[in-house]
């Protein structure tokens, strides 16, 4: 009997397995990642401090005097069209009729929707994810796996570089950290 349960424990636990986890900072070309680490400290200091949370230029980076990697749409080629797990928080874009997010910015660090400056579009992510997800605080950390794409995306709202169909769509839970 006992043998006969191997092989179902083994199928269950390949079902809940996820991709390892992808880092940001791989989805930069390394002469970015580089750029990166060298440039000075950005202030973060923006509409979060005085209370507004309104940024009327959405994520586009605005202020041209920023270095040039705070710019960069450079990707890297090996991802595309590849299975990854990628964790980060949600910038929400359109919702379905139940008001689930069904396609929506996936950034690097909290409030990125709110900072001075953004994020570069090498470092947003474009999601989209037909089945949606109710998302009540987009200071919620997400886990986002799915296949992702070299695309060049371009709204209202901001710039980004890779675009993931979501094949799941998770809040990062406490047996997660």
């Amino acid at each position: 009997m006992r043998y006969l349960l191997l092989p179902l424990l083994l199928v269950t636990s390949l079902v809940r397995a996820e991709l390892p986890e992808t880092d940001w900072l791989e989805l930069m070309p390394e002469e970015d990642r580089l750029a990166l680490e060298a440039m000075p400290e950005i202030s973060h200091d923006g509409p979060e401090l005085d209370g507004t949370f309104y940024n009327p230029d959405g994520l586009r980076q605005q202020a041209r005097d920023l270095p040039a990697v705070m710019y960069s749409t450079k990707t890297v080629a090996t991802f595309d069209n590849q299975p990854i797990r990628l964790g980060g928080y949600p910038v929400p874009l359109e919702t379905d009729a139940r008001g689930h997010s069904t396609l929506f910015f996936l950034v690097p660090y909290p409030g990125a929707c709110i900072h001075v400056p953004p994020p570069p579009p090498n470092q947003l992510v474009l999601v989209r994810y037909p089945k949606g997800i109710e998302l009540e605080d987009i200071y919620a950390p997400l886990w986002v796996s799915g296949t992702l794409h070299i695309e060049a995306v371009s709204n209202d709202l901001a710039d980004a570089a890779y675009a993931l169909d979501a094949a799941q769509v998770r809040l990062v839970d406490e047996a997660d950290l």
